[in-house]
């Protein structure tokens, strides 16, 4: 596995910013290693921070725009026939549709951090026909943190950059409960607005 890893990112890496770009719209491994390679690129100055966040930003949205489309246009029949080439299996969108279900529009944001959530939950939002305006700016602002954490840890990290997983560990439970109470301030708000209605 390691071996594919490597294998694919020195070729993304021939690509610059179009290869990170790459790597997370068609995510054959894990968003977590391109960017920590992208990180580990840019520590031995071959792109810049600001380009590679960029790009970074650029080609997660477009992989989960993908994912809402496929759930707006083909439904979940489609994807529970289909979605294994996408990685995705049945409990994966079990588990998204019922977060979804549960807490609304919103979970796009705060789900982006917790781990078998984060990748499916586009599919739900999509079957549900979510506002295409508020899915894009919900996902852009979870991407951007995201991109920007696992391009630094990449950076730091420098010729190790293959740690990235065991490095980022201690990291995700914070990042989990700092997006349940951002989601959580989200739906309280919410919630009032409608009362004052």
């Amino acid at each position: 596995m390691k071996e594919f890893i490597l294998s694919v990112l020195n070729t993304l890496s021939d690509l610059g910013y179009f290869g990170i770009a790459l790597g997370l719209m068609i995510e054959v491994i894990p968003s977590e290693f391109v960017l920590g390679y992208g990180g580990y690129l840019i520590s031995i100055e071959k792109i810049n921070f600001i380009g590679a966040v960029i790009a970074g930003t650029i080609g997660g949205t477009i992989a989960q725009l993908f994912l809402y489309w496929l759930g707006s246009y083909g439904g979940r029949p489609f994807l529970e026939k289909y979605g294994k080439f996408l990685l995705i299996n049945k409990h994966h969108i079990d588990v998204s549709e019922n977060w979804f279900e549960k807490y609304g529009p919103g979970v796009i944001f705060s789900a982006r951090f917790i781990p078998v959530v984060r990748h499916a939950i586009s599919i739900p939002a999509g079957i549900a026909k979510m506002s295409f305006r508020k899915f894009t700016l919900y996902t852009v602002a979870a991407i951007i943190p995201w991109t920007i954490f696992f391009l630094y840890l990449g950076m730091v990290l420098g010729d190790n950059w293959m740690q990235i997983k065991e490095k980022a560990h201690p990291y995700v439970l914070p990042s989990i409960i700092v997006a349940l109470i951002i989601g959580i301030i989200y739906f309280s708000v919410k919630g009032m607005q409608k009362k004052n209605r």
